[in-house]
């Protein structure tokens, strides 16, 4: 396994595994509303990834009712992996809701830089609605600085971009979020082998995780849901407050995915998925302190 770039001391938020068992604990307790416009493929394993963690899913993406539904929920997170005209509006009016509440908003740009109007979708709502957090692979990251920061550093590599899969590392990724933090005002999470969290200045590095992830269907999605959860109780006003939740919510993740494959009956992705549900229920301090890795 690579090393993660490295980051000075002076721009990094330390994170500890007791104040990760804090937050899981207050998620547990707090059973969140984490309201969810997000792809056809996703929704299954979001809606149960987010009962497994501790908080509360509704897949309500319809026009009529979107912005009701983000005035009862605690997070919003729109990922906009299956997109159409009715669903793009939708994504507008949740976002524009959530901005208007103060509420913590999540997204995840599927695909950004694969196609015009994906790319053109995901800008517009950053530009437009400011989200708390953008979480997305090193391809999707880049992509979206390209296009909104006046000036980026990309250092592309030589393979092109597979549909909403990455061909990106994240280390070549950190520069780009960055940039892209610093010009939105808002923490940007690229992950990969090692995921990266910033405001722009300050890094997060956190290197849990296992290789079955790449082969989960919406796997990434799952991620993003469980971040919007973690983000969801706290202040989307103190940016060190979101920075640390989302590397909680990388690091559980990320964990439940090392416990699964130490299963006997483990084959492969199939029975992984089912065994990372079982997990995040086991995950307690010891097994923090045992297992998280932040630097």
């Amino acid at each position: 396994m690579s090393q993660p770039t490295q980051t000075n001391s002076d721009d990094s938020v330390q994170c500890s595994a007791s104040e990760c068992w804090g937050a899981l604990q207050k998620l547990r307790s707090h059973c969140p509303l984490i309201q969810c416009i997000t792809n056809y493929v996703s929704m299954d394993i979001m809606a149960n990834t987010l009962l497994a963690i501790g908080a509360s899913p509704a897949m309500a993406h319809a026009e009529e009712e979107v912005e009701e539904f983000v005035a009862l929920a605690s997070a919003v997170l729109i990922n906009i992996g299956t997109l159409s005209a009715p669903w793009i509006k939708s994504m507008h009016k949740a976002a524009s809701k959530a901005q208007e509440l103060g509420k913590v908003w999540v997204l995840d740009p599927v695909g950004a830089g694969a196609t015009e109007i994906r790319t053109k979708l995901a800008t517009d709502l950053v530009l437009s609605h400011k989200p708390t957090v953008i979480r997305g692979n090193p391809s999707e990251i880049m992509a979206l600085a390209e296009g909104i920061c006046k000036e980026v550093n990309l250092q592309r590599s030589d393979g092109a971009q597979k549909g909403v899969d990455s061909s990106e590392s994240s280390d070549n990724a950190l520069a780009p979020a960055k940039a892209l933090a610093t010009e939105c005002g808002c923490v940007v999470v690229v992950t990969g082998e090692h995921d990266y969290v910033t405001d722009g200045l300050r890094v997060i590095v956190v290197s849990n995780g296992d290789a079955i992830l790449k082969v989960i269907t919406a796997a990434g999605c799952a991620l993003t849901a469980t971040l919007a959860a973690f983000v969801s109780l706290v202040d989307p006003n103190d940016i060190t407050q979101v920075m640390k939740s989302s590397a909680f919510a990388l690091s559980v993740f990320g964990i439940a995915a090392e416990l699964a494959v130490k299963q006997p009956t483990v084959k492969g992705p199939g029975s992984a998925r089912m065994h990372m549900l079982d997990a995040y229920g086991s995950i307690n301090m010891e097994t923090l302190q045992e297992m998280a890795k932040f630097s």
